[in-house]
């Protein structure tokens, strides 16, 4: 009877290591598996890291474009590897094992740093790009829409050509410029281009948030009054312009003269024309999207005035703004 027992024992623990080594087996494939390439066949494709991004959601997004097969596995791989993620544009492969990518994403990266600043019209970035990248410029003025580039600090990888360079620029302000802002804009009584425009114009116009919000009141009022917005902003586009048409423009957004209010002749004078301005004047940033959607077209102003150490003065009447001039220029 006793051995019975025993040989029913030894049965029981042969079992057990039997189990053991499967499930070891089965685990070590099931892990090779996950870091195994998603896609042995899969193309190279850009992978962007933005500023502050967690290894997490770097991670999921690898998932997600199906460069990887698991995040969860990615992270916990990574995580092993005392992975640190800089911001950055790299070129990855489903094609690639976990380790490789990790790799990859380990270093520095070697893309470049382009900073295209708030404000600036599309040939400004152009030319940020020839001397940083030596982008064509007219290969990339022919592909960008003014407005919709987003101005921001960018790592592009150093084969970016000019189309990859637009697309990652207008794929950043489609993000930025979100429903919940183009909503509001349209309950300003503006569609999202009109928005897009002003918003422009409120960029050059006020530098921080409460102006420029400020700004974007005044200027919506009078828009809906039909009164001209006389933005000294888009005389200084319109003459620009003009120079870069004939060659002889130097320094973008010079000051204007007080005969150029006239004397510009162009649809985007908005001294001499009603409404907005055909189409943007410059890239706006984030904050001047939000201030048009937050702007109130009850402000009872409808002048404002800047002096040259940046305080803004607002005016009810045009004596008020004349006298705020007068005073404070």
């Amino acid at each position: 009877m006793e051995r019975k027992r025993k040989n029913g024992f030894g049965k029981v623990v042969l079992a057990l290591i039997f189990l053991i080594v499967i499930g070891f087996f089965v685990i070590q494939a099931f892990t090779d598996y996950l870091q195994a390439p998603a896609d042995a066949n899969g193309a190279k494709v850009a992978f962007i890291i933005n500023e502050g991004q967690s290894v997490a959601e770097v991670a999921n997004n690898l998932e997600q474009k199906g460069i990887i097969r698991s995040g969860f596995f990615f992270k916990q791989s990574a995580k092993n590897a005392n992975l640190v993620v800089s911001a950055g544009d790299f070129v990855l492969s489903p094609a690639m094992t976990n380790d490789e990518i990790i790799k990859i994403l380990s270093g520095e990266s070697a893309d470049t740093k382009v900073t295209l600043i708030e404000g600036w019209r599309v040939e400004e970035m152009a030319r940020r790009l020839k001397a940083e990248m030596d982008i064509d410029e007219a290969e990339f003025l022919s592909l960008a829409e003014e407005g919709y580039m987003f101005p921001d600090t960018y790592f592009f990888h150093p084969d970016a050509t000019s189309e990859t360079i637009t697309g990652i620029l207008r794929s950043t302000f489609d993000k930025r410029y979100s429903d919940q802002i183009q909503n509001q804009i349209k309950a300003q009584g503006l569609t999202p281009q009109e928005g897009v425009t002003l918003a422009s114009i409120v960029e050059r116009e006020g530098r921080s948030k409460e102006v420029r919000t400020n700004v974007a009141g005044i200027l919506l009022k009078r828009f809906k009054m039909g009164m001209k917005l006389d933005a000294d902003a888009t005389v200084q586009y319109a003459k620009d312009s003009q120079k870069l048409k004939n060659g002889t423009l130097i320094k973008f957004w010079e000051p204007i003269l007080i005969s150029d209010y006239t004397n510009v002749i162009s649809p985007y004078n908005t001294y001499l024309n009603n409404g907005l301005p055909p189409a943007p004047i410059a890239n706006p940033s984030l904050m001047s999207l939000q201030a048009v959607a937050d702007a109130n077209p009850d402000t009872p102003y409808l002048y404002y005035f800047h002096d040259l150490a940046g305080n803004s003065y607002y005016g009810r009447t045009l004596e008020e703004h004349n006298e705020n001039v007068a005073n404070h220029r």
